[in-house]
């Protein structure tokens, strides 16, 4: 065993070399910005007295740092559940060594299936889905429990499946056609909310996207809930095919406001730097841009035998100098997010 620190939180847990299913209980120290953005995006919400519950909650690390590092007020019941007996036992242990008590009314442990324990609960203001692979076998339990005003985060880490790799698979589990393409991060998140609203919209409720990105081996989407009828028609009117991909949600990904109340609710000091700030600010940037869809340069260079890839930055410059707009993406480094129709953009070229 080895005692290890996220955030404000300590763990003491066997290390790993590799991440797997076969693990005795789930660590994944590779998610520490997952966990990070959904502590700092609870904490921008501002939401007070929350029912928060997690389902999978693995070696219970989100958990933890929740209880540590969330605002004051905004926890009035967090519910901790796992399927493995080991992962329960040490949960507890962990919530002791970061002197957490675990006998009030405010922390709920449970060693139940995750579908079943989100079936036999009240219901939730706040789920957080964040399984190895898909998320599909907990959508339905998940989108049945969250209350009518609530935030649903749902990961996928099977973005092959989602990009095209398996074009049967994505079918199957995802009901629309997947595709690979320069931009198929972006497609393939889109098939995932869409995928989502369906299974919601079956319950009257509509799922917005307030915060989606792409990152390292897996998607992460967070849902503004809303219950009606009439928003759940406003969101399927925003399904469709794009480049022969999809059905998939083509509206927006992000919530500009919420994502700069983010960045300013990121306390670090003058010397210190956090990558999630600059990840937020490319996001922030893209979102002002209204597109399904982004520019890659090598391919475009590529496509059409443009010899020398242009700088990023001064080509963005060009752009915006023609009233258009422009910024890089978070989903490739080696693209650009614009407003600009292609023959125009090539012409910059």
């Amino acid at each position: 065993m080895e005692i290890i620190t996220e955030g404000k939180a300590k763990l003491n847990i066997k290390p790993e070399k590799v991440v797997s299913k076969q693990m005795e209980v789930f660590y994944n120290p590779v998610m520490k910005l997952n966990r990070d953005t959904s502590i700092i995006l609870l904490n921008a919400l501002n939401k007070k007295d929350l029912r928060l519950a997690l389902p999978l909650a693995g070696s219970g690390i989100r958990a933890i740092r929740f209880l540590k590092e969330l605002n004051k007020g905004i926890i009035n019941e967090l519910y901790i559940n796992d399927l493995s007996e080991k992962s329960i036992k040490l949960i507890k242990n962990n919530l002791k060594l970061n002197k957490i008590k675990t006998n009030d009314k405010k922390t709920i442990i449970s060693n139940n299936d995750a579908n079943l324990f989100l079936l036999n609960s009240k219901g939730f203001d706040y789920i957080d889905i964040d399984p190895f692979g898909t998320p599909n076998p907990f959508l339905d339990s998940a989108i049945r429990r969250i209350s009518r005003t609530g935030i649903l985060a749902v990961t996928a880490t099977d973005t092959s499946c989602l990009c095209g790799t398996f074009p049967k698979a994505g079918l199957r589990k995802y009901w629309a056609t997947t595709k690979k393409s320069p931009i198929m991060h972006e497609t393939g998140i889109r098939i995932l909310i869409r995928k989502i609203q369906l299974v919601a919209a079956q319950y009257d409720k509509a799922l917005t996207p307030i915060l989606s990105y792409s990152k390292d081996h897996y998607f992460r989407v967070f849902f503004q809930v809303e219950k009606g009828k009439e928003r759940v028609d406003a969101i399927l009117k925003q399904h469709n095919h794009l480049n022969s991909t999809g059905p998939m949600w083509l509206g927006q990904l992000w919530d500009t406001k919420l994502v700069n109340n983010m960045i300013k609710s990121i306390k670090t000091e003058p010397s210190e730097k956090n990558p999630l700030v600059d990840f937020l600010k490319i996001i922030k940037d893209e979102s002002s841009i209204n597109t399904v869809g982004f520019y890659d340069l090598h391919f475009i260079c590529k496509k059409y035998k443009i010899k020398e890839i242009p700088k990023r930055q001064k080509l963005i410059k060009k752009i915006k100098k023609l009233n258009y707009k422009a910024s890089v993406t978070h989903f490739n480094p080696e693209a650009i997010r614009s407003n600009i129709p292609l023959k125009k953009l090539i012409k910059l070229f």
